[in-house]
């Protein structure tokens, strides 16, 4: 007996230990697709008409990146377009097994000169948008998504949230209305041959790309698509841009020096690569969090649909814009906890006071929101704005109700109330 103890603590051993150790460690991928429509399209800046095109200035894409942590996984998908709503997102979700639909967080950049993607109707209930395109699109950014699946890799991930500095942004309405912090979450290789450098870096800021928008005959993704190029380019990873709290009205900063708007695509590669700078250099400092911690939760909020001009749109478009049995707009609202950062998700364009009152609500020194994300249901504002004054008239009548930014901030932070801290 005394010469078979200590054998048989030693399998105990062998066993147990390794149990911890197999635990899958913390995993990202990334990949892409370029979406440009070949031949061009219209472009869209809104309501009305989309615009005929004649060139492009860089490219339209689909990014994707995947995040896991044992058995939780989680998409995070933008295109290149001015929204991107529901039932296009759906379709993307329906082609990409390997992830849960809930746990695939959708937005666009909001880019102005991209092709139409709502199924905008004119008066006579007319569309421009080419719904074969956009079944297209869907295809390709769910290759992105599987791609990026198949790529997971062993990860840590620096993350960040400070002011980025510099002619990036301002507020049209009112120019220091604005919020100038950016949010960067860097996946860093920790195995392989890349190991210590970026898989990718998503940044997180809030501002209209609309420096050429869509009355210059070109298609294009505007300032991030000089982003993408900086980023990649410095980092050798791929680069995602979220849109965050942009609406009523935050815009890029292309003032001249008379005030005229410089609308042109050097001024595009100015503020992307600006902004790419300032994200790679208020990262670069952050402390690498090993193993972090990844949690997804949602809830469907419904709003009503009072606004007439909307209502039309829902009704007629020809992309079936589905309402739920209370004539309600209803749609999904993500929460994503990973590592220090706090994620929520905007199904429109909140203002910016609304992002403010998010963020300093949410349990952590890292908040992200992610605009015109999982849905595109136009501005969102809080009651106490809704048509109260002139220079808010459009976009009161561009949102769903007057309701809609106080319904959408009460379920958020009951989201961000009954989940763990980050």
């Amino acid at each position: 007996m005394k010469i078979l103890a200590p054998v048989v603590l030693t399998v105990l051993f062998i066993v147990l230990v390794p149990a911890a150790a197999l635990a899958a460690p913390f995993q990202a991928g990334a990949a892409l697709r370029v979406v440009t429509p070949d031949p061009l399209l219209p472009v869209s800046g809104g309501l009305g008409t989309p615009n005929p095109t004649t060139k492009k200035q860089g490219d339209l894409f689909a990014r994707a990146l995947v995040f896991e942590n044992g058995d939780t996984r989680v998409g995070i998908v933008s295109v290149d377009f001015l929204g991107w709503p529901a039932v296009l997102g759906d379709k993307i979700r329906a082609q990409v097994p390997g992830i849960p639909g809930e746990n695939i967080l959708i937005g666009c950049t909001h880019t102005h000169s991209a092709p139409d993607a709502y199924g905008f109707p004119d008066e006579q209930g007319n569309y421009a948008a080419d719904v074969n395109y956009l079944d297209w699109v869907c295809e390709q950014a769910a290759e992105a998504l599987n791609e990026a699946i198949d790529g997971l890799q062993p990860a840590a991930l620096k993350i960040v949230h400070k002011e980025a500095k510099g002619k990036i942004a301002y507020n049209y309405y009112a120019p220091k209305l604005y919020d100038p912090r950016c949010g960067v979450i860097q996946a860093i290789a920790t195995e392989g041959s890349r190991k210590g450098k970026p898989i990718a870096t998503l940044v997180n800021y809030a501002a209209h790309p609309e420096v050429i928008g869509p009355g210059q005959g070109i298609l294009s993704p505007d300032f991030c698509g000089p982003l993408y190029d900086r980023i990649e380019a410095k980092t050798g990873g791929m680069a995602i841009y979220m849109n965050g709290a942009q609406g009523g009205m935050v815009t890029a900063d292309c003032r001249g020096p008379e005030g005229k708007d410089i609308q042109t695509w050097e001024e595009c590669i100015r503020i992307g690569e600006l902004l790419a700078d300032e994200a790679l250099r208020i990262v670069a400092d952050a402390p690498l969090q090993e193993n972090p911690g990844l949690l997804c939760a949602s809830k469907t909020v419904a709003f009503p649909l009072d606004s007439p001009l909307l209502r039309m749109i829902f009704e007629k478009s020809i992309l079936g814009h589905k309402l739920d049995e209370n004539g309600a707009a209803a749609t999904r609202v993500n929460l994503v906890n990973i590592g220090t950062a706090q994620i929520l998700t905007i199904p429109g364009e909140a203002l910016p006071n609304i992002g403010y009152y998010l963020k300093r609500n949410m349990p952590t020194k890292h908040p992200f929101l992610f605009g015109l994300t999982n849905d595109a249901y136009g501005y969102m504002l809080a009651k106490v704005d809704w048509h109260s004054f002139e220079r808010y008239d459009y976009v009161s009548r561009t949102c769903l109700g007057e309701m809609t930014g106080e319904i959408y901030m009460e379920e958020a932070l009951k989201l961000v109330q009954a989940s763990p801290k980050p």
